[in-house]
C-alpha cells in the first residue's frame, strides 16, 4: 500500500512582500550602520552641534558625520536647526521618531559593549580554526 500524500497548498506571494522587505532593508541599512548608531546614542540626550558629536564619536571622519547626520535628517530622526549667529551655529537634534529609535538604538549599542570581549574571543577562535583548512 502506497503512502498517502496530502498537498498543502501554499498561498501566493504577497504582492506587496517584496517590496515591503525592500523598504525596510532600506531602513535597517540606515539605523544599523554603526554611524548612525552612534550618532542616535550621542543625540539621546538632547540637541549638540557637530563638533561636539565629532569629539564624541572616536574614528568619524567630517565627511562621514555630514553624511551619517544627513542621511538621518532625510529619514526624518534628526533635525538641523541653524541658528542665525556669527558664525553660524547649527544644532541636531533627535526627532520624535527619532527618539523612539534612542531606545532600542542603545539597548544594541550597549549589548554590543557588554559582549565585545565574548564576540572578539568568539571571532579569534573562529579564524583560528578556518586557518588551517
Amino acid at each position: 500500500m502506497k503512502p498517502e500524500h496530502t498537498h498543502v497548498p501554499v498561498p501566493p506571494p504577497s504582492p506587496h512582500q517584496d517590496s515591503d522587505c525592500r523598504g525596510v532593508a532600506s531602513i535597517l541599512g540606515r539605523v544599523g550602520d554603526k554611524w548612525s548608531v552612534f550618532v542616535i546614542m550621542r543625540l539621546g540626550d538632547g540637541p549638540r552641534r557637530f563638533n561636539e558629536i565629532k569629539r564624541m564619536i572616536s574614528g568619524i571622519s567630517q565627511r562621514m558625520l555630514t553624511l551619517t547626520l544627513r542621511g538621518l535628517e532625510r529619514d526624518g530622526l534628526v533635525t538641523r536647526t541653524v541658528f542665525p549667529t556669527i558664525p553660524p551655529r547649527v544644532d541636531y537634534e533627535l526627532t520624535d521618531l527619532g527618539r523612539g529609535l534612542s531606545k532600542p538604538v542603545e539597548a544594541l549599542g550597549k549589548w554590543a559593549f557588554d559582549h565585545r570581549v565574548e564576540i572578539e574571543s568568539a571571532r579569534t577562535k573562529f579564524d583560528g580554526r578556518n586557518d588551517d583548512h
